[in-house]
């Protein structure tokens, strides 16, 4: 059995391939197991109740991205501890953030649990689409803790050196959550509040595991235990972390609008077409945004060893990587697109039709999303969450939000399918210039 790889080692490809896996494949069945709920809700409950899903979603994601930020901006900040050989430090650090988010959790849990109603209607839910969006917003929110939890240790498991058994705690609540989904649906026939109550439950299994984990005595860098409060020290990790809140919340918001202009345009057939675009959008993000995670520790530990040469070699391999990726998955998705439409709506021939030729318009955003996701990570990385957040902010909402108001003025239903493309070509000449002018004064 191959020895766990060390954050302070050399990484040629295989290596690299090796350590980011677990992260990848973290965040693929992450996103999968999402989809099997859509699946489900589709197909057994059906399209009213798989509508108020995709509607109320990217509001429940809002509240999650918190748990994101703490992981991505803590893993940056405790790995440049770790490299600078602090552990005692690290430690404390780790401890301290874990805490205070799990206790901001609740805080939004609350929040979000009274205020539900307010929020679908004010997002233009009414009727019957309003009751099923309270419904399971109300349940899902009530985990939000765990959830917030869940998606910080993807991070910190990295950073840990435990990028395998974070991968099994993943692969564990996602298993729970298609069982319960089969059992609270299909068996006990209990719509759309069975999907969220399945939805709950494993998100509960990823946020206590981890927590149980690092409590006891453990082989990994890091263990909870006593945290001095630190002030500092939380700013600066919301401040590393705000592109990653950035980039979740930002694409819950213009989710939201995306679903205003495709009702306006093309009624609920177009919520639902796009619904069943983002579930697939997730799976193979989720390559790009799992290679990131695994990488961002690598480069904060040798960013904080002050290893450029590392630095230098990690960057260039990560392009040829992402670059690959980026081509593979567009011909992917052209391919896929019509077998992965009827798996979702394959009951409904318009509705179908119009879900495939989005998609073939859509997924050309893959030939350029990896590298803004990666680029924003790795800035993560060096600690400069200025840069990082400014590429999320314009990648994810201005350009969005642009494109999306002003292309179906002339396009129509495909402006809007177009929007998303646009928007990340733009963002990725961005991100490019930065990281060249960037490069002399971290030494990548």
């Amino acid at each position: 059995m191959k020895k766990e790889i060390a954050l302070s080692e050399h990484f040629d490809y295989g290596k690299l391939f090796r350590f980011t896996l677990p992260s990848i494949a973290m965040m693929i069945f992450t996103s999968i197991y999402g989809v099997v709920d859509g699946l489900f809700v589709s197909n057994i409950v059906g399209k009213a109740e798989f509508t108020a899903v995709n509607f109320i979603m990217p509001v429940l994601m809002i509240t999650g991205s918190v748990g994101f930020m703490f992981g991505a901006g803590g893993s940056a900040l405790v790995s440049k501890t770790l490299g600078e050989g602090k552990r005692e430090k690290a430690n404390s650090l780790f401890s301290l953030l874990v805490y205070v988010s799990a206790g901001l959790g609740v805080v939004l849990a609350a929040a979000g649990f009274v205020l539900m109603p307010v929020i679908a209607a004010a997002l233009g839910a009414d009727g019957e689409l309003l009751k099923n969006c309270v419904i399971y917003g109300r349940i899902v929110v009530s985990a939000m803790p765990m959830f917030m939890l869940q998606m910080e240790f993807q991070s910190l498991f990295i950073t840990a050196e435990k990028p395998k058994f974070g991968l099994f705690v993943t692969v564990a609540s996602g298993v729970m959550n298609m069982i319960l989904d089969a059992l609270f649906m299909w068996v006990f026939n209990w719509g759309i509040a069975g999907a969220a109550l399945a939805t709950a439950l494993s998100q509960a299994v990823g946020g206590i595991v981890p927590i149980i984990y690092f409590l006891r005595p453990n082989t990994s860098l890091l263990r909870l235990g006593k945290a001095e409060f630190d002030l500092r020290a939380i700013g600066k990790t919301c401040s590393n972390g705000s592109s990653e809140f950035v980039s979740q919340s930002s694409m819950s918001i213009v989710n939201m609008l995306y679903n205003s202009q495709l009702k306006h345009f093309a009624g609920d057939d177009g919520v639902a077409a796009y619904g069943v675009m983002m579930y697939v959008n997730l799976v193979f993000l989720a390559i790009f945004i799992g290679y990131s995670v695994g990488t961002a520790p690598v480069i904060g530990f040798h960013f904080g060893a002050k290893n450029t040469e590392e630095l230098k070699s990690l960057r260039k391999k990560s392009f040829v990587i992402i670059g690959c990726a980026s081509l593979a998955m567009l011909f992917a998705s052209q391919l896929l697109a019509a077998p992965l439409a009827g798996i979702f709506v394959g009951y409904d021939a318009e509705l179908f039709d119009l879900t495939v030729h989005g998609f073939r318009i859509f997924s050309f955003l893959f030939l350029f999303a990896g590298v803004n996701i990666f680029g924003s990570s790795m800035f993560t990385a060096l600690n400069n969450g200025l840069i990082s957040a400014l590429i999320s902010f314009l990648r994810t909402l201005v350009f969005q939000i642009l494109a999306v108001l002003f292309l179906p003025i002339i396009f129509k239903v495909d402006g809007i399918w177009a929007s998303v493309v646009v928007a990340e070509f733009v963002s990725f000449v961005i991100t490019i210039i930065f990281i060249a002018a960037k490069r002399k004064k971290y030494g990548y």
